[in-house]
């Protein structure tokens, strides 16, 4: 993990000449969780970049320690495995965070006290970050899971509408992200299928037209195969891709483009919240508070690892329009309206669902 600036360094040396109310203070300093030397924060790889953490190091004068982590279940385990108070922030999937609660691995925030009241309205108070009325975590990111293309190479206006990637005229210029429930969930829209009705009965109808969009696709590959894939002209269209796929490489590559499609597309989200058990937990929500300010946003939007939307509108006011073009900011009142959370299968689904893209995957 790379130095995060140099922290700065408290003493307060037990000499005679110290006088006993100076010594109070000293002590109620070193006690203070908003004068503790570090914070160690589980988190994703945007948050490893030095100009979205060095701000807050600064003010503050801590270390932010970052361990990343991939996958919910890895996060998850992380934390049953340490001891209390070796972890103060962790950010994690939004579908994912009533799992963390039930697990005993989030501390109930402050509703009062996070900032959000600059959010898009449909993320102020997500579903997923509430759990028996109560606020364990709050939305930094979100962004979607649709179609990605190069505008040089297919008619944009194709990509309006799923039924074109399976129509022949796009045969072998197609790669599909390996992650079966995003994709799953943008065919069950193609047909016509929320993503909250899916279910045991409704999976089978997903088998034909699943099957059909992997025989007109060259590859079904991971995050930085399909983005490479697409950047290079080796396909054209990335379907499961988004802003967080093109966005970054906007300015080497400006023909790449995304769009929702007529039927919808799905949404993620990301979330961040204090760990239960946190021995500095009022500094943690300074964190949090920071990261989801409007300056922490527009950083955290443009992080060199992935971009992504910031939930607070008001980032908006902080990037440039170049960055704003990239993100699609002026459409997101549309974008929203049309895109539905990932489906959030039982057990029993999601190991059908599993099979299914395994089926898939060896056609």
């Amino acid at each position: 993990m790379p130095a995060r600036g140099t922290p700065q360094q408290r003493s307060f040396p037990m000499t005679r000449s110290l006088t006993a109310p100076l010594t109070a203070i000293a002590l109620v300093m070193l006690a203070s969780p908003l004068h503790a030397q570090e914070l160690n924060a589980l988190v994703w790889c945007d948050h490893t970049d030095p100009a979205l953490i060095a701000p807050f190091e600064a003010k503050f004068g801590v270390k932010v320690n970052l361990k990343e982590y991939e996958g919910t279940a890895a996060g998850l385990a992380i934390l049953d495995q340490s001891r209390p108070g070796d972890w103060d922030v962790l950010v994690i999937d939004a579908v994912d965070v009533p799992r963390a609660v039930e697990g005993g691995h989030l501390a109930e925030l402050p509703a009062d006290k996070l900032a959000t009241a600059d959010f898009f309205p449909e993320l102020v108070m997500a579903q997923n970050n509430v759990v028996d009325g109560k606020t364990y975590a709050v939305t930094e990111k979100f962004g979607y899971n649709t179609i990605a293309y190069d505008k040089t190479k297919v008619d944009p206006a194709d990509m309006a509408d799923m039924a074109a990637l399976t129509g022949g005229k796009y045969d072998g210029r197609i790669a599909i992200y390996d992650y079966y429930l995003p994709v799953l969930g943008l065919v069950a829209l193609g047909q016509g299928v929320a993503t909250a009705d899916l279910t045991a009965d409704t999976l089978p109808t997903l088998r034909e037209p699943l099957f059909a969009l992997r025989k007109a696709s060259k590859q079904v590959s991971d995050v930085v195969s399909a983005q490479t894939a697409l950047a290079t002209g080796e396909v054209d269209i990335m379907v499961g891709g988004g802003e967080w796929v093109t966005a970054v490489l906007a300015a080497d590559n400006p023909n790449l483009d995304w769009t929702i499609p007529a039927q919808g597309g799905l949404r993620w989200a990301q979330s961040i919240g204090v760990v239960a058990g946190s021995t500095q937990p009022d500094l943690a929500l300074e964190f949090v508070n920071y990261i989801t300010s409007p300056e922490g946003q527009a950083l955290l939007a443009t992080s060199s690892c992935y971009w992504g939307m910031p939930a607070n509108a008001k980032a908006g006011d902080v990037l440039t329009p170049e960055q704003k073009t990239a993100l699609r900011w002026d459409e997101q009142p549309e974008f929203l309206a049309r895109a539905q959370l990932y489906p959030i299968p039982d057990a029993a689904l999601d190991t059908a669902m599993q099979d299914l893209w395994t089926e898939m995957l060896q056609q």
